[in-house]
């Protein structure tokens, strides 16, 4: 009997993350058929980097088994000054990815970074997202 309690009471702390794990839903990323928007407005709150004024792009939705992103992209000239998460999955590692991702891109000036490890599916979806602004922005 004695050894009884602590058997139950380890075995159920070992099944508690078990429990509470979400698996995710679906296994690939894909575009939604929206066109990136132009439009000249300055960006107000949210994630920003950068100055705020100049010409804001907004890139495609994509959609992944976290959640969708989207970013908004502010030129000044060719220049990427700002970058905006309009979506994004509501995860630790996309937080913690989210300030990399934008520094990494107002660094390199193109969508040409690297995967933030950890947050591989929002890197991913926010490149393309990233490119598609640019893209818009011709």
């Amino acid at each position: 009997m004695k050894r009884a309690i602590p058997v139950v009471v380890l075995s159920i702390a070992g099944l508690v993350p078990v429990w509470r794990y979400e698996p995710s839903i679906g296994g690939t990323t894909s575009t939604t058929p929206s066109a990136p928007t132009p439009s000249t407005s300055s960006s107000a709150g949210g994630t920003t980097s950068g100055t705020t004024s100049g010409t804001s792009v907004k890139g495609t939705t994509i959609r992944t088994e976290k959640g969708p992103v989207q970013v908004q992209v502010t030129f000044e000239g060719e220049k990427i000054t700002a970058v905006k998460f309009l979506q994004q999955p509501n995860h630790p590692q996309t937080t913690a990815a989210v300030p990399v991702l934008i520094s990494e891109t107002l660094k390199a000036q193109s969508a040409d970074i690297d995967t933030v490890s950890g947050a591989t599916i929002t890197s991913d979806a926010y490149k393309q997202s990233l490119q598609a602004a640019i893209d818009a922005k011709g």
